[in-house]
């Protein structure tokens, strides 16, 4: 199936006649004896038992996703940022370490820093190429950690090149795919290990409801002896990494993603390909459009000609190249400016709506990090995201356009 049809006709609901999964807005899940809740409790028998450890909704949710992103499953959970965590704590531990690539999502740079105060410590590199990840490799490293689209740096890792590398090293890649989507990139395919998104973006596509997804492989090999963690899941086989997040961190933490989000997020889906074909199309345009305009002193945006991950881009994508951009105004000044005179550009911290959304990342997200951390992360004061929507792209120059020009008249 291409990729439409993938969407609405991969198999994940039972037989009950409905396309798309019901809500199931239950706490748990009853039996008729207490010898059958027994068994599902044991895993001699397939069954739910409580929504925050698994549900028919969620379990449609994750299938979709997997299939998509070529995994042998999927674990929902509360927030992008969730799983994130789930993720990492699943593998790592005190005293190991985290490789990861400075274009981050600035929460995750934060959750990363968080970390160290329970032993794991994170080593960034200063660019995306091979030679720097294996120059900061060390005994300790259990993962290398990136963004296929890095936000809002906007650089683009060769993630076939990274898997080689940290395969050499017996380490999984695992990569964040939010700001991409499975629509122009599947890191799975290019070799990487775990997949990870906050589905509140464009996954969902409509800012209704917070949710994240792990997607497995089911390949790497973990050794028991450097991921002593996992050695208990391995009788799980391709499934040992998921059954280790599932049973062990999600039924701790209780981070599931609840009922009525997988369900939001389901509904979203479907429309995915259709979405980000027309939100690519309208960043690639506006990105040439910004070049042209005066008062614009840098774009950034991986599909024009002078961006540096254009190269590894192409090689990777899918014929587009995301729905992000920046843009740098001269200062900070002007970013506000810019963003109070736009009509359509709603001025909000999310990324992957059909509206075109705007925010000044120094003063907002960022806002916590040092100035060092910040230039590390494509974070500069006059610096302006842009998440372009579904508008009709003629509306769009024009409202920005009049932005820019009573930026300067405002100043």
């Amino acid at each position: 199936m291409e990729f439409n049809t993938a969407l609405l006709h991969t198999e994940t609901a039972g037989k009950r006649g409905t396309p798309l999964e019901p809500i199931y807005q239950t706490t748990a899940f009853q039996y008729p004896t207490a010898e059958e809740l027994e068994r599902v409790f044991q895993g001699t028998d397939f069954g739910y038992i409580y929504t925050r450890i698994s549900n028919p909704t969620l379990a449609a949710f994750e299938k979709k996703v997997a299939a998509l992103e070529q995994g042998v499953g999927a674990v929902a959970c509360a927030s992008g940022m969730a799983a994130i965590t789930l993720s990492l704590l699943s593998i790592v531990q005190g005293g190991q370490e985290i490789l990861s690539g400075s274009g981050l999502y600035g929460g995750t740079f934060a959750l990363f820093k968080e970390l160290q105060r329970f032993g794991i410590t994170s080593r960034w590199v200063t660019d995306n190429t091979i030679a720097s990840f294996a120059a900061n490799i060390n005994e300790q490293t259990r993962l290398i950690y990136v963004e296929s689209i890095g936000n809002p740096k906007l650089d683009v890792p060769d993630i076939a090149g990274l898997a080689e590398l940290a395969h050499s090293r017996g380490v999984p890649l695992v990569v964040d795919n939010t700001a991409a989507s499975p629509y122009i990139c599947r890191p799975l395919e290019l070799g990487a290990d775990i997949v990870l998104h906050s589905t509140s973006k464009y996954i969902n596509g409509s800012g209704n409801s917070i949710g994240g997804i792990i997607v497995d492989s089911g390949r790497f090999p973990w050794d028991g002896r450097r991921y002593p963690a996992l050695q208990e899941y391995h009788k799980f086989g391709p499934y040992a990494y998921l059954a280790r997040v599932r049973k062990g961190l999600l039924t701790d933490f209780g981070a599931s993603m609840a009922p009525l989000a997988a369900y939001l997020n389901s509904l979203g889906l479907e429309t995915l390909g259709l979405r980000m074909e027309r939100i690519c199309d309208n960043a690639q345009e506006l990105a040439v459009f910004f070049q042209e305009q005066h008062q614009v002193t840098a774009v950034n945006y991986p599909g024009l000609e002078s961006s540096l991950s254009r190269s590894t881009a192409c090689q990777q994508f899918r014929g587009k190249f995301g729905g992000l951009l920046t843009v740098r105004l001269g200062s900070k000044h002007k970013a506000f400016r810019f963003i109070e005179k736009l009509k359509y550009g709603a001025n909000l911290a999310n990324i992957g709506d059909v509206r075109t959304l705007v925010i000044h990342p120094a003063s907002t997200l960022c806002l916590h990090h040092t100035c060092e951390e910040r230039e590390q992360m494509g974070v500069y004061e006059d610096l302006v995201r842009i998440s372009v929507g579904i508008e009709d792209i003629r509306d769009l120059k024009l409202d920005f356009a009049q932005a820019l020009d009573r930026m300067s008249l405002a100043l």
